[in-house]
């Protein structure tokens, strides 16, 4: 499976991350109170209205780079590299039915969602933007890599589910291209900058634990840094306005619980008939168990496979 309705500008991470930046602790599921987030929740309010200049402005305003300071001072909660490794394994079960993440650097394969080709350890498409922005950094610093000759057919396909330009040489070149290890690393960083970073970056500005670090990574996997109303940002917004999440007093299991009740809304909404079972019997059991810190051994199924992290 893999995101709908992709939305991607640099400029959304920095404004929705320093809508929020006063932390409660990580961990707890019990309701609390917390600082005063007046000035906080109006950034949000501009957030939610759409309004991203006023957002920005306030950021500026008010040292918006207060958060990154807040967030270097706590527990390195879901990147630490055993806790990102444990992450990686959580998201291949999902989507490449697998926990060695690694072995996906050379997938590709058309999933028949729309989406075109998807590729690698975090699904990259070639309708969604992110392939062909992995693609055009990664020809930068290698001009000579086996896949350049492909850019101007991924610019064309861009936004659609086309192979045009790309069959039939494009699969056979990007997992050859998977074997060198620069393109590995780009695809790290792609992950990290794109995904990985901005959701665990957001989660502990709500004052989430390793848990729910975790379930805002995976719906930015699977939804995309989008603002529209099944993209991450808009999914966050609405669970805001459904629950406070830690940081603004509230219970992180209720947060937790409202944010995957409107994903799984959003995800049958964008695809009817969907297997939910990323949720229902993976990050919801974790949820129901109280594991917020996301402590091994875990055990979960995923379309109907079992998978055991000991």
């Amino acid at each position: 499976m893999k995101r709908a309705g992709l939305l991607l500008f640099a400029a959304v991470p920095v404004i929705v991350t320093a809508s929020v930046y006063f932390l409660a602790p990580e961990d707890g599921d019990a309701s609390r109170a917390g600082p005063d987030l007046s000035a906080a929740y109006r950034a949000q309010a501009a957030e939610d209205t759409e309004d991203a200049q006023g957002a920005k402005d306030w950021a500026e305003q008010s040292g918006g780079s207060a958060s990154y300071k807040v967030i270097g001072g706590l527990p390195p909660g879901l990147a630490a590299p055993a806790e990102k490794d444990l992450a990686q394994q959580l998201v291949a079960s999902a989507e490449n039915s697998t926990l060695d993440w690694r072995s996906a650097y050379a997938y590709i394969e058309d999933i028949g969602d729309g989406q075109g080709y998807t590729a690698g350890i975090i699904g990259f498409c070639t309708g969604t933007n992110d392939l062909l922005t992995l693609v055009e950094g990664y020809t930068k610093a290698h001009p000579d890599n086996g896949l350049a000759r492909y850019l101007p057919a991924l610019r064309a396909v861009d936004g659609t589910d086309s192979h045009e330009g790309l069959d039939p040489g494009f699969t056979a070149a990007w997992k050859a291209e998977a074997q060198v290890p620069a393109f590995r690393k780009a695809q790290d960083a792609a992950r990290d900058r794109v995904y990985f970073d901005p959701a665990v970056r957001l989660a502990k500005l709500d004052g989430l634990g390793a848990l729910g670090q975790f379930v805002y990574y995976d719906a930015m996997v699977f939804h995309g840094p989008g603002t529209d109303a099944t993209s991450f940002y808009g999914l966050r917004a609405r669970a805001l306005r459904k629950a406070a999440s830690p940081t603004g007093g509230g219970s992180e299991k209720a947060y937790l619980k409202a944010f995957l009740d409107i994903r799984e809304d959003a995800m049958r909404t964008k695809h009817p008939g969907i297997d939910t079972t990323r949720v229902d019997t993976a990050q919801r059991r974790f949820l129901e168990d109280g594991n917020l810190g996301l402590r091994t051994p875990l055990e979960w199924q995923v379309y109907g496979e079992t998978f055991k992290v000991p």
